[in-house]
Protein backbone atom coordinates (compact mmCIF):
# COMPACT_ATOMS: atom_id res chain seq x y z
CA UNK A 1 0.00 0.00 0.00
CA UNK A 2 1.39 3.82 -0.51
CA UNK A 3 1.68 6.42 2.03
CA UNK A 4 -1.07 8.16 0.25
CA UNK A 5 -3.81 5.00 1.31
CA UNK A 6 -2.17 4.91 4.99
CA UNK A 7 -2.77 8.85 5.40
CA UNK A 8 -6.31 8.10 3.90
CA UNK A 9 -6.91 5.33 6.37
CA UNK A 10 -5.54 7.33 9.15
CA UNK A 11 -7.91 10.21 8.47
CA UNK A 12 -10.72 7.76 7.92
CA UNK A 13 -13.77 8.45 10.49
CA UNK A 14 -14.13 4.08 10.77
CA UNK A 15 -10.28 3.91 11.60
CA UNK A 16 -10.68 5.98 14.25
CA UNK A 17 -14.10 4.43 16.21
CA UNK A 18 -11.82 1.15 15.13
CA UNK A 19 -8.84 1.99 17.12
CA UNK A 20 -10.86 3.51 20.01
CA UNK A 21 -13.18 0.66 20.45
CA UNK A 22 -10.65 -2.08 20.03
CA UNK A 23 -8.59 -0.01 22.33
CA UNK A 24 -11.36 0.19 25.10
CA UNK A 25 -12.68 -3.17 24.87
CA UNK A 26 -8.78 -4.41 25.01
CA UNK A 27 -8.11 -2.41 28.15
CA UNK A 28 -10.92 -3.24 29.67
CA UNK A 29 -10.26 -7.15 29.05
CA UNK A 30 -6.53 -6.65 30.78
CA UNK A 31 -8.00 -4.88 33.86
CA UNK A 32 -10.51 -7.31 34.85
CA UNK A 33 -7.83 -10.50 34.22
CA UNK A 34 -5.05 -8.41 36.33
CA UNK A 35 -7.50 -7.49 39.25
CA UNK A 36 -8.23 -10.69 39.59
CA UNK A 37 -4.97 -12.51 38.95
CA UNK A 38 -3.47 -10.00 41.72
CA UNK A 39 -6.35 -10.15 43.65
CA UNK A 40 -6.14 -13.88 43.86
CA UNK A 41 -2.02 -13.56 44.34
CA UNK A 42 -3.07 -11.00 47.51
CA UNK A 43 -5.73 -14.04 48.79
CA UNK A 44 -2.66 -16.18 48.82
CA UNK A 45 -0.50 -13.91 50.44
CA UNK A 46 -2.71 -13.02 53.34
CA UNK A 47 -5.64 -14.79 53.63
CA UNK A 48 -3.73 -19.11 53.36
CA UNK A 49 -6.15 -20.21 55.52
CA UNK A 50 -9.08 -19.65 53.82
CA UNK A 51 -7.62 -20.75 50.57
CA UNK A 52 -7.14 -23.94 52.42
CA UNK A 53 -10.00 -24.87 53.59
CA UNK A 54 -11.97 -27.71 52.14
CA UNK A 55 -14.94 -26.74 49.96
CA UNK A 56 -17.32 -28.77 51.85
CA UNK A 57 -17.08 -31.43 54.74
CA UNK A 58 -15.27 -34.24 53.75
CA UNK A 59 -14.15 -32.78 50.49
CA UNK A 60 -10.43 -32.94 49.36
CA UNK A 61 -10.77 -30.07 46.91
CA UNK A 62 -9.68 -26.70 48.46
CA UNK A 63 -10.86 -23.02 48.33
CA UNK A 64 -7.90 -21.93 46.57
CA UNK A 65 -7.92 -25.13 44.12
CA UNK A 66 -11.53 -24.08 43.24
CA UNK A 67 -10.96 -20.69 43.09
CA UNK A 68 -7.97 -20.96 40.46
CA UNK A 69 -10.14 -22.88 38.52
CA UNK A 70 -12.66 -20.74 38.09
CA UNK A 71 -10.20 -18.21 37.40
CA UNK A 72 -8.63 -20.49 34.39
CA UNK A 73 -11.71 -21.19 32.84
CA UNK A 74 -12.97 -17.50 33.47
CA UNK A 75 -9.26 -16.16 31.50
CA UNK A 76 -10.06 -18.62 28.89
CA UNK A 77 -13.81 -17.15 28.55
CA UNK A 78 -12.70 -14.03 27.96
CA UNK A 79 -10.21 -14.66 25.02
CA UNK A 80 -12.72 -16.24 23.61
CA UNK A 81 -14.92 -12.85 23.82
CA UNK A 82 -12.22 -11.16 22.24
CA UNK A 83 -11.33 -13.63 19.57
CA UNK A 84 -15.04 -13.63 18.66
CA UNK A 85 -15.38 -9.67 19.15
CA UNK A 86 -12.59 -9.36 16.98
CA UNK A 87 -13.35 -11.49 14.21
CA UNK A 88 -16.92 -9.93 13.85
CA UNK A 89 -16.85 -6.34 14.89
CA UNK A 90 -13.22 -5.56 14.35
CA UNK A 91 -12.65 -7.63 11.19
CA UNK A 92 -15.61 -5.51 9.83
CA UNK A 93 -14.74 -2.58 10.62
CA UNK A 94 -10.96 -3.39 8.85
CA UNK A 95 -12.41 -4.52 6.14
CA UNK A 96 -14.38 -1.05 5.52
CA UNK A 97 -11.76 0.77 6.58
CA UNK A 98 -9.50 -0.98 3.49
CA UNK A 99 -12.20 -0.85 0.47
CA UNK A 100 -12.65 2.91 1.80
CA UNK A 101 -8.93 4.19 1.24
CA UNK A 102 -8.77 1.80 -1.89
CA UNK A 103 -11.38 3.56 -3.09
CA UNK A 104 -9.81 6.78 -2.23
CA UNK A 105 -12.56 7.90 -0.01
CA UNK A 106 -13.54 8.56 3.55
Amino acid sequence: MSSAMYERMRGNPKFQELVATRGRFAWTLSIIVLVLFYGFVMAVAFIPGTLGQPVSEGAMLTVGVAVELFLFIFFWALSALYVKRANGKFDALTAEVIKQAQKGGK
